[in-house]
Parts: C-alpha cells; structure tokens; sequence
C-alpha cells in the first residue's frame, strides 16, 4: 500500500504542475491516436510480461518468484505514471476537458478524472497480471474480485486529498466571503489544512472500513484470544474486523487508529485459519505494539514532515532549474508553441525527492518499527516463539522467500534471526528501542530545520533575496531572447531597485527608454531614482525634473505628479511642489495619508526657507 501511496503522490503532483499552453501541441484527432497508441503498447508489453512470468512458473514452479512478481508489478506501474505524465504534459488531456461544456467547473472531480485515469492503468496490470497471481499464490479468487479488491485497498491512499480539496471546493462555491479571504492567505490555508486533515486523521479509520468492506469479527474462540491479548496489553479499541481483502485470502492483519474511539483491530480469515492460539496471541501482540510504541502518531508526524519538505525545497527546485539552462524549449510540432521543459523537470525533482523521502527514509523507520512491535511482542508475551512460528508458517503458506526483504519489512529470516538473538540476550532488545529512539531524534532535529528553511525562504529574506535572483534570471533569459523588448528592460531595471542596485536600474531603464521613448512609467521610475535615491551619487536633481516633467505629460496620475513634486522639491522649488502634490490629492488618490504626509513635508521646507528669508538675514 505504501508504494502505491507514492504512485498516487506522483500523479497528483504531475497533475497539479501541468501549466497549459495557449493551444494543445496536437489537434483532437491526433491526441485521440496518440493516447490509443500508448494504452494500446501499455496493455501489449504489460500481458506479454506477465505472460512471460507465468510460464516461467509452468517450468520451473513458483516458489522464489514472489519477489520478482512485485517488481514486475512496480516496473509497470512506473510505466504507467510515465504514460500519464505523457498525456498530461504533452497530449494535453486536461485542456481538452476543459473545453469541454459537459464537464462541471470543479478542480476536485477535474482531478478525480484524471486519478481515475491511472488507477485504469493500475487496473490494467492487475487484470494482465491475474494468471500469474493466481498461480503464485494458489488461490481461487476470480480475476474480477482480485482487480476490484485491488482498487478497494487502494482508494484510501487518495482519501485525505479528496477530502481536503472537495472541502476547499464547497468553501469556494459557498455565497460567504469570509472563508475564501481566510483560504486566500498562507496563515488561513495552515489553520484550515491542520484542522481538517487532523479531523480527518481522527475518522478516517471509519471511512477506510467501508471502502474496505469490513465485518466484526463474529463471536467465538479466536475473537476471544484476541480481546484477552488486548486486555492483556490494556489496549482501547472501537472493534475487531475480518478484513476480506482478496475475499480474505491474504495472510495479514493490522491496527488503524490513534484515537480508541475509531481504532480497529482487522485480520483475514485465512489468517486465523493457519494459526493457533500462541500464534495468534503473538500476531495480535506485535500490532497492539505499533500502537503502544506510537508508531501510528510517528508515521503521521513523518507525512506532515513530507508537506514540510515540499514547503522547503519546492521554490529551491525551481530556482536550481531556472538557474541552470536546463529548461530549454522542445517542439513536438514544429507549427506549435514550444513545450517548457520546466514543468516536467519540477516534477522530476519532486519525484526524487518523494522516492527518496519515502522509500529510503520512511523505508528505514518502517523496517525498524517493525522490529520493535516484534520486540514489543516478545516482552509482553515473554518469549518470541509463537512470533517465530507464526511467521514460519506464513512464508510457507504463501510460498513466499523467507529471506526475500521489502523496502517497509525486513525478511522473514531477518526477523526471526533478531528474535532468536534476544532470546539469547535480552539486551538486544533495549539496544535497539535506543536505536529508534536516536533515528527519530535526528529526523525531528532535521524536521525543525528544514521547517525553519521552509519559513526563511517563504517569509524571510533568504526567500526575498532568491526570489529576486529568480526574477532576474528569467527576464535576463527572456531579454536574450528578445532584446528588442522595452518592457523586459524596464522590469529588469524594477528588480534592480528592489534590490538596491541602482546604477544597474538606472542603465536597464535607459534601455528601455531608448526602444520606447514615451513610456510614462519608465520616465517617473527613473525620475524617481534620480530624486530620492539613498545612495547620494546617483542622484540627479535636473535630470530627475526632466523625466518627471516628460512622465507628467504622457501620464498624469497622482503617483507621477508625486514623483513630479519631489523632483521640484529636491530642486529647491518648494511652492511648484505644493502645488503639484495638491493636484495629486485632488484626484483622490488611495493612499491619501501618504500623499498629506508628502504635503506637509514641502509646507514645512517651504516655511523654513521663508524663515531663512526674513529680515534678520
């Protein structure tokens, strides 16, 4: 379910980077063939691959091909976001639907089309994969029950999402503008993003039950050994559910829940059938345990952690690209706008930075959780033999490796290895809580930090400094490629003043005026520089006057004829500025009290030279 988790994650994330261009690359027809073509080929070297792995079983058997299984699965499932980065990015499907009057105006159903769209993909595999399946694992479940018991385990992956974009929808469609000015500002969309998905991390357990099909466990001896084993670890829990995925032929059980009120206990019914009471006990012990160490509240903190990462590093993704010259235009129709290759690199960035975060990361503290509700399980119980056997028995029941590792568990003989160990030295269970213990201290350690770059470069004025450097680049590149632009020089010459260099603001507005003399905005800018810059050596009363003047006559708007009272004012000519600021104040400017305030200071100038003027002098 994990890696199905990133999956999901990458396909919101290429979808909600999709910037349109102005018309799509191909024409509807065209797209129509392109996107046939591509799930033609996909549907084609998908069963030929299964096809493959299945007589391979008819030759050699299945045991040992477990592993080689899942990965065939997740290369195909890797293939299949490529696919659909294709028909977002290059095809161009969302535009298409968009034009499209029959389609109602919600980003939440437009993105449900498209998340629809890959779990085709995903439906794909499995229904392609269903022979070999079936043979590998000996089961009997029909090939509609394995596919749609596929996609009910996995629509819960996309449940917070859903629920959080659908809620933004309905604020947003709602007549009352006091939450759409809420979700307009970063501090509101925190307050609305914390409450609700803790809300929903609090229910969803109740909601991911349906989806799931959970039954109680019906009264007997195994509900009972199971309630007696919670008493026994003093675990609250809201039910005990037989979990049918699979038509509950997957041996596995679980917990979902931090809170007791909507905390379910779930085990299939091929499970129970396989293990007896010690056995039992000990698989109900280790997942009581995921709850007693925290792992649950550890892996909610680790998902937040990854929003927290995508704040940090999503605007330095985009400054490192842009930076570099690596998003060059391609053109797949030589009569079409370029594509940006920006979008598609962003995306690939994030993509490592989710493989890495999860997989690598998360990969590590899975694995070791793991290890410690097993430990967990062997103190409460006293010994680990009935975790040993237990585990003995599902890797032969389901024909799987027992030294065949995942990225979220270590191998079965990994596991046991461990346990034998600290039946031999206790010690070696407290050695590793201390490890756990250390890793999780150093990641909330790198979490506080990368949630204090994430502010700095958002809010501080490292994300000022970058976020200029970043303007700056761009319009230096667009400039190359259009230097007759005056516009692009005069914007230029405005990043160059923010940023306090002036002698460069001066030259680029220069530029732009020699390309478009009566430009009204680049006169007063230039003016204004020369009036009031704090840097005395680029100040130039006279020419400050001219420009203004020049500004004023093309433009005659209260923040020129602003500009136009300080060139006056900066000359000496005190009355000409208090006549101008004057006029400015009658067109009843928006900010009025800057304008008073600029009137006061020319009254009081002129009041003081009238004063130097008087008869004592």
């Amino acid at each position: 379910m994990y890696g199905h988790f990133i999956y999901f994650i990458l396909v919101l994330l290429i979808y909600t980077t999709y910037y349109p261009p102005e018309s799509p690359y191909f024409g509807p027809f065209q797209t129509f063939i392109f996107f046939s073509v591509l799930v033609a080929l996909f549907v084609a070297t998908t069963r030929l691959a299964f096809r493959a792995l299945a007589r391979k079983m008819d030759v050699h058997g299945s045991r040992g091909l477990h592993g080689r299984f899942n990965r065939l699965f997740h290369r195909q499932a890797i293939i299949a976001v490529v696919i659909f980065s294709i028909d977002v990015y290059i095809l161009n499907l969302k535009q298409f639907i968009i034009a499209s009057p029959l389609f109602p105006p919600s980003p939440t159903l437009m993105a449900l089309v498209f998340i629809g769209l890959f779990v085709a993909y995903l439906a794909i595999i499995w229904w392609t994969a269903y022979d070999a399946y079936r043979r590998l694992f000996q089961t009997s479940v029909s090939r509609r029950s394995y596919v749609l018991s596929n996609i009910s385990f996995n629509l819960p992956v996309i449940l917070p999402w859903l629920a959080i974009s659908a809620g933004m929808d309905i604020i947003h469609f709602l007549p009352f503008q006091l939450p759409k000015h809420l979700l307009a500002t970063p501090g509101g969309q925190v307050v609305f993003f914390s409450c609700f998905l803790a809300a929903l991390i609090v229910v969803a357990p109740s909601l991911i039950k349906v989806f799931w099909r959970c039954r109680p466990l019906p009264p007997g001896h195994k509900r009972t050994r199971i309630e007696a084993m919670c008493k026994k670890a003093n675990l609250g829990y809201k039910n005990i559910l037989k979990w049918p995925i699979f038509e509950g032929r997957v041996l596995t059980a679980g917990v979902m829940g931090l809170v007791k009120r909507f905390r379910y206990i779930l085990v299939t019914e091929s499970l129970l059938q396989i293990l007896n009471d010690d056995e039992i006990d000990a698989v109900m012990a280790h997942e009581i345990g995921h709850i007693k160490k925290k792992h649950l509240v550890f892996y909610l903190v680790f998902f937040l952690g990854f929003i927290v990462l995508s704040y940090a590093v999503f605007d330095l993704i985009l400054y490192a690209i842009l930076y570099s010259d690596l998003a060059l235009p391609v053109v797949p129709n030589p009569r079409a706008e370029p594509l940006p290759f920006t979008p598609i690199l962003f995306t690939l960035a994030m993509a490592a930075t989710l493989l890495v975060y999860f997989r690598y990361v998360f990969g590590y503290f899975m694995r070791n959780c793991e290890r410690q509700a097993d430990l967990y399980a062997f103190t409460l119980l006293g010994n680990g033999s009935g975790l040993v056997s237990s585990l003995e028995k599902i890797a032969a029941h389901s024909g799987q490796a027992d030294n065949q590792p995942n990225w979220t568990h270590f191998s079965i003989r990994q596991r046991i290895n461990y346990l034998n160990k600290c039946e031999i030295n206790r010690r070696w269970i407290a050695r590793h809580d201390r490890k756990l213990r250390r890793s999780i201290m150093v990641f909330m350690a790198g979490l506080l930090s990368t949630g204090y770059l994430a502010y700095a470069i958002n809010f501080g004025e490292i994300g000022k400094t970058l976020n200029t450097h970043f303007v700056e680049k761009v319009l230096a590149r667009e400039i190359k490629r259009h230097p007759a632009n005056p516009a692009l020089y005069s914007m230029l010459g405005s990043i160059y003043y923010q940023s306090q260099a002036y002698g460069q603001a001066i030259e680029a507005y220069e530029k732009s005026l020699d390309l478009e003399p009566r430009n009204a905005e680049t006169f007063n800018n230039l003016a204004w520089i020369y009036a009031t810059c704090e840097q005395t050596r680029f100040r130039n009363p006279t020419m400050a006057l001219v420009y203004a003047k020049q500004a004023v006559a093309l433009k005659p708007e209260p923040h020129v004829l602003d500009t136009l009272a300080e060139g006056y004012y900066i000359n000496g000519l005190y009355e000409k500025a208090i006549a101008v600021i004057k006029q400015a104040l009658a067109m009843g400017p928006k900010d009025r009290a800057y304008y008073e305030g600029q009137l006061t200071k020319f009254e009081k100038a002129a009041m003081e030279e009238s004063g130097n003027d008087g008869p004592g002098d």
